[in-house]
């Protein structure tokens, strides 16, 4: 039995490695040809003069004066994209869980109708709504924002409801509660700390919708990344590609270094838990690890 289950647990690691293998080249030739098209040089043979370009300030302020405006659009958008989903979902689907449970299932059908509806139908129903933002806050690309919200309604609410359903919110808000602690506190100091790497999860989902959203800026009119490119695109290919290129590998950089954040170690001694009002709790004796133990 022991080399029956041997011989399958290879069989399992080589499926694993060809299929990362394949996975891998899937994604890696894409990648090449975007670097492959922007060293070809005009007369043949390779150049770096496109990313020369890319990473001179001044010749992009110059020259490339939208993507400066679309970077910085784009930037914009997602701050407060993030701050209006988080301050949106968070304190609504936690108190729904508390007090409304019979909600859940409206909630959740709520926050996923976004996926089944095209972006051009959701452009149809924002012109009206845009033509109030406007003609009262501006023409500002940054008051994308709250349409964006819209799209990363699905998302955010699958991360945030693995958080929450994986901790007991009403044990812990009840116990916050009878121990004096306000509403707000409760929010703060509890529920979000113990739902970190899920809101971590849900704002990056976020960004990566904001930062690759190109429909509805283009059909509303306004500048972000996506339409900056596109731009840029009409008049030089090669630096187009080149912007894509880098900050597709950026976004991928740090999708993989959040998913680090919030994985520390656990180990080590206690020096005493703090409690959410202020008051240290004291540290747990010798003699009583010993009686639990």
């Amino acid at each position: 039995m022991s080399g029956v289950a041997g011989a399958r647990r290879r069989k399992q690691a080589v499926l694993r490695r060809v299929t990362v293998g394949v996975l891998g080249v899937i994604f890696a030739l894409p990648l090449y040809a975007m670097v492959e098209f922007t060293t070809r040089a005009p007369g043949g043979g390779r150049t770096l003069d496109t990313w020369r370009k890319l990473v001179d300030f001044p010749t992009i302020d110059a020259d490339y004066s939208d993507l400066k405006d679309g970077l910085i659009a784009s930037l914009g958008l997602t701050i407060l994209t993030v701050l209006l989903m988080l301050v949106l979902l968070v304190p609504t689907m936690t108190w729904v869980r508390l007090r409304l449970p019979r909600l859940r299932r409206t909630i959740e059908f709520i926050c996923l109708l976004p996926l089944t509806i095209p972006a051009i139908v959701l452009v149809v129903g924002l012109v009206p709504v845009y033509a109030w933002v406007t003609y009262f806050l501006g023409e500002s690309s940054v008051l994308l924002g709250f349409a964006y919200v819209v799209l990363v309604l699905p998302y955010a609410y699958r991360a945030l409801d693995a958080g929450l359903s994986a901790i007991d919110v009403t044990t812990l808000a009840e116990a916050a509660r009878s121990l004096g602690a306000s509403w707000f506190t409760v929010m703060w100091r509890i529920i979000l700390p113990n739902v970190r790497t899920a809101v971590l999860s849900a704002s990056f989902l976020a960004v990566a919708v904001v930062l690759g959203e190109f429909t509805i800026a283009s059909l509303l009119s306004r500048t972000n990344l996506q339409t900056a490119i596109n731009t840029i695109g009409k008049r030089d290919s090669q630096m187009a590609v080149a912007v894509s290129f880098a900050f597709l590998t950026l976004a991928a950089l740090l999708l993989f270094g959040l998913s680090f954040v919030g994985s520390r170690q656990r180990g080590g001694p206690r020096r005493g838990l703090r409690l959410p009002w202020g008051r240290p709790s004291p540290s747990p004796s010798p003699r009583s690890l010993d009686v639990h133990q």
